[in-house]
């Protein structure tokens, strides 16, 4: 059976205090939606749809930006989570299959969890993800007949005994799709909130004859995320999270709770992250490689046997071969360090295709930017490169060449060539004496 997903993202989100969209507020280095639609695509859906509301172009250009397949529709007026899923009947009426909601602030469902609902699907007509709160609070309530699901009853429209039962809701339900919607087009809005309510579809199936069930799942995948300190809690359960999964996977973390990773970080076994280590969108790390304390890595790919740091910055595109050295206070952005080339001390290497085995000496730094263009510096293999070299871009350096230490390179270097572009020293026989003589004197006459 094939699936589509429906994520509602239409949401404000007062209680964050803030101009951005709810769902666009990050966890591990992506928006809240971002994991919302992850977790979907473990079902390989076949169509997506996100529900958009307040600043309904940023959320679709998010939404886009991770896949660029997803429809993103628009719901006008916040009147409730089934017209929030009825903005998606006419972008799905031609579609023959399940139909499953998520919401965009609920980022932490796992794929396993999802896999079971559509599993319940092929006995059920309708599946409900359910949770045992430990403070059922204001939470909707799941009411069972045996194994069955009656109906689905707001916390504001409970009565005392409905109130005391701790099998929650968490909104998402699946359903066939034309089901759903069929479903959706019943609902209306008698309630205390006057809201349409997309739990109210569980009685109305129910009252045709339809089947409806309960998976469960543990409390925590269902946390919703409407305040800043719930966003903190949120980002503190997906980096323990992390951090435990990597541990697990064969990596040495030396400080776990120091380093941070991105929803989308991969490590190899063995790799060794010293402490204080943050991960930004887009790393992999592979097996035997080492990153060293306090560096930062975003958009990037680190080879076996790489060692990374301390005090190092990779930026994205930066690509690391096998057994490379990128060392303290370096930044890597856009640029490829072949297999053996280290870049050790104090530079920047940007726009840039470094050779095998070469070495970059401290304070190395490619001049890449003109003020409106980029441009490329590329060094070949077993070269050296002179400490305080700055190299001009565009400028190649070849084969077993040098640069004389504190050069301006603007001129290709042959391969086997020595490169020295430096002024000619000149020492003034005792200018040094007099000069500060001179200065003194200025100071002493001033006070």
């Amino acid at each position: 059976m094939t699936t589509a997903l429906i994520i509602l993202g239409a949401g404000l989100g007062t209680r964050m205090n803030s101009d951005l969209p709810k769902v666009l507020h990050q966890i591990a280095g992506a928006p809240m939606l971002v994991h919302a639609m992850q977790a979907g695509q473990s079902l390989d859906p076949a169509r997506c749809v996100v529900v958009a509301g307040y600043e309904a172009a940023q959320v679709e250009k998010a939404a886009l930006a991770y896949d660029p397949d997803v429809t993103v529709v628009v719901q006008d007026a916040q009147l409730g989570t089934a017209h929030a899923v009825a903005q998606a009947k006419a972008t799905l009426a031609d579609f023959d299959g399940d139909a499953l909601v998520l919401y965009g602030d609920t980022p932490f469902i796992r794929p396993d969890t999802l896999a079971a609902m559509i599993e319940a699907r092929q006995t059920h007509d309708i599946v409900v993800l359910g949770f045992q709160a430990e403070d059922p609070a204001r939470y909707g309530r799941l009411v069972m007949q045996g194994d069955a699901l009656d109906r689905i009853v707001e916390f504001k429209d409970a009565t005392d005994a409905e109130r005391a039962i701790t099998l929650c809701n968490s909104g998402v339900i699946a359903a066939d799709n034309a089901t759903l919607f069929s479903l959706i087009d019943a609902v209306g809005n008698d309630n205390a909130a006057g809201e349409y309510y997309l739990t109210d579809i569980v009685a109305l199936a129910r009252a045709r004859g339809l089947s409806a069930t309960v998976v469960e799942c543990a409390e925590a995948e269902t946390l919703g995320i409407n305040s800043r300190f719930e966003l903190a809690q949120a980002e503190a359960v997906f980096q323990n999270i992390a951090r435990m999964t990597a541990l697990d996977d064969g990596v040495t973390l030396t400080a776990p709770e120091t380093v941070y990773f991105a929803y989308d970080t991969v490590i190899g076994r063995d790799a060794v992250v010293e402490p204080n280590v943050v991960f930004g969108p887009g790393v992999t790390v592979e097996s035997g490689a080492t990153i060293r304390a306090f560096s930062h890595l975003e958009g990037c790919h680190v080879s076996r046997g790489a060692i990374v740091g301390p005090y190092a910055r990779l930026r994205p595109g930066a690509e690391l071969a096998e057994n490379t050295r990128v060392g303290n206070f370096v930044e890597v952005k856009n640029a490829v360090i072949n297999e053996g080339a280290k870049v050790n001390h104090l530079s920047y290497i940007g726009d840039a295709d470094i050779g095998p085995r070469s070495n970059i000496g401290a304070g190395t730094i490619t001049c890449n930017y003109d003020g409106v263009f980029k441009h490329h510096t590329t060094i070949g293999a077993d070269v050296f490169i002179g400490s305080n070299t700055m190299l001009v871009a565009p400028v190649s350096v070849g084969d077993h060449a040098m640069t004389a230490s504190g050069s301006v390179i603007t001129r290709d270097v042959p391969d086997g060539d020595l490169a020295v572009a430096r002024a000619k020293q000149e020492n003034k026989t005792g200018f040094a004496l007099r000069l500060f003589e001179k200065l003194r004197a200025k100071k002493a006459k001033d006070q």
